[in-house]
């Protein structure tokens, strides 16, 4: 198990900082900045250690569910922590369990429960909630792909999102351009909005961050897979992910796509978005808040465009709790508040823009009543019935690095479409038989 951490440890200290759609802050062009909670419990009450990876106003969201479950009884004192970035709390929760001082209660980016529950750190949590009368089926099932690995339910959703179709129907409306729902619509109406003078891109078509989310988004489209279905391989090359990349390359030529540098890219984006610069963006579900009080026209959402078929990846951060905990019932009970208080999971889902991760609060009246007054966030919710995440694997970290390489050889660097994919593949398979 320790050499699995030691080379899981060195594969995320790698990526530091290239963790972008999937992790949440870089993509969304969120910086978090926080504080830990207190440490000190009143007399009487249990300590559980609960790490978490959101800082600014998600940050706030999250201390103030678990001051309010604290506030709620008197037997268990939660102290939350902020611990940076999903893939630097990640590294340092590995570090943790080698010492023996991790927490009792994680927040791990969904990508990473594989690696996490293969070293047999992570705990099967459904004893518990079978003793708590719940069970799998209460929760949103198109977030629950991440959840069980080797039949045990090692993670539940929490802070989950996807990436949609974000549009300034404004600039549509200008030019009698009704809202993509296809790859060719979205070439025909993203190519129509560009404006060029004197040789310089005025305006682009749309964009999206730097990231390996919205290529795996292209690829399920196009009915292709990350992995293929025995895990030793790729699931696409010559077919899917060709056409994928073909797509972008062809709308980066014309202005089409404006394909941002990797640093800042979730900002950049966001930002030219705003100003109008761009017409469109592919981007995360955790924008919305944001993007609707800095934009000044007409901002609406849909579902990222298909090819054969709708599909989207899921992202963001489930909830784990680790087997090393000396504190697992009270550990659970705040996991339970959670997902069945109103005051707990729902009330951090109105306040953040998260998706809804339980059936009951897709129900709820507080639920429905944001939807019809803010439709744009309903979008995200309804696409999931489309989602699919075929990135799953204990070794995704070190395949994401090597994709990476391929997505800036590709829309960086001009290379080859083909023989990069095919390097990526040999590459991948390396690692896969490690």
């Amino acid at each position: 198990m320790w050499k699995k951490f030691s080379t899981l440890v060195l594969a995320t200290t790698m990526l530091s900082g290239l963790l972008a759609g999937c992790s949440g802050s870089n993509s969304q062009g969120d910086e978090p900045k926080s504080s830990p909670q207190s440490s000190a419990a009143p007399a009487g009450k249990t300590t559980v250690q609960f790490w978490h990876s959101l800082g600014g106003k998600n940050g706030d969201y999250i201390n103030g569910a678990i001051s309010r479950f604290n506030e709620s009884q008197s037997k268990v004192e939660v102290v939350g922590t902020f611990q940076g970035s999903y893939d630097e709390t990640v590294t340092k929760l590995q570090q943790a369990v080698a010492a023996k001082t991790g927490p009792d209660v994680t927040m791990l980016e969904r990508a990473y429960v594989q690696m996490f529950s293969d070293s047999d750190v992570l705990e099967d949590m459904a004893p518990f909630l079978k003793k708590s009368g719940m069970s799998a089926e209460d929760f949103t099932q198109g977030l629950m792909g991440h959840s069980t690995f080797n039949k045990k339910l090692v993670s539940l959703p929490l802070n989950r999102s996807t990436p949609i179709l974000h549009v300034n129907k404004t600039m549509l409306d200008e030019k009698g351009l009704a809202i993509p729902k296809t790859w060719e619509e979205l070439k025909k109406v993203a190519n129509a909005l560009v404006i060029k003078e004197n040789g310089e891109y005025k305006r682009y078509g749309y964009s999206m961050p730097y990231d390996t989310w919205y290529p795996i988004a292209m690829i399920s489209q196009a009915k292709g897979k990350f992995f293929n279905d025995a895990n030793n391989s790729i699931g696409f090359n010559n077919g899917e992910g060709v056409k994928a990349f073909q797509f972008l390359k062809e709308l980066q030529g014309t202005g089409a796509l404006y394909y941002p540098p990797a640093q800042d890219s979730g900002n950049i984006v966001n930002q030219m978005f705003t100003s109008g610069k761009i017409g469109m963006m592919f981007q995360s579900t955790g924008v919305i808040g944001s993007l609707k009080d800095s934009a000044k026209f007409e901002y609406v959402t849909a579902y990222l465009p298909m090819d054969q078929v709708y599909a989207t990846p899921t992202g963001g951060a489930n909830v784990a709790l680790m087997s090393g905990s000396k504190n697992k019932d009270a550990a659970w009970e705040f996991i339970r508040w959670m997902m069945t208080d109103p005051k707990g999971g729902l009330q951090f889902v109105l306040d953040s823009g998260y998706l809804p991760f339980t059936k009951k609060m897709v129900e709820s009246q507080q639920m429905k009543d944001l939807w019809a007054k803010e439709p744009n966030r309903k979008v995200a919710y309804d696409q999931l019935q489309y989602a699919i995440d075929t990135n799953k694997h204990v070794a995704w970290t070190q395949v994401m690095q090597e994709f990476f390489k391929s997505i800036q050889a590709i829309m960086y660097d001009n290379k080859n479409i083909e023989s990069t994919l095919d390097t990526f593949k040999k590459e991948a398979e390396r690692i896969l038989k490690q």
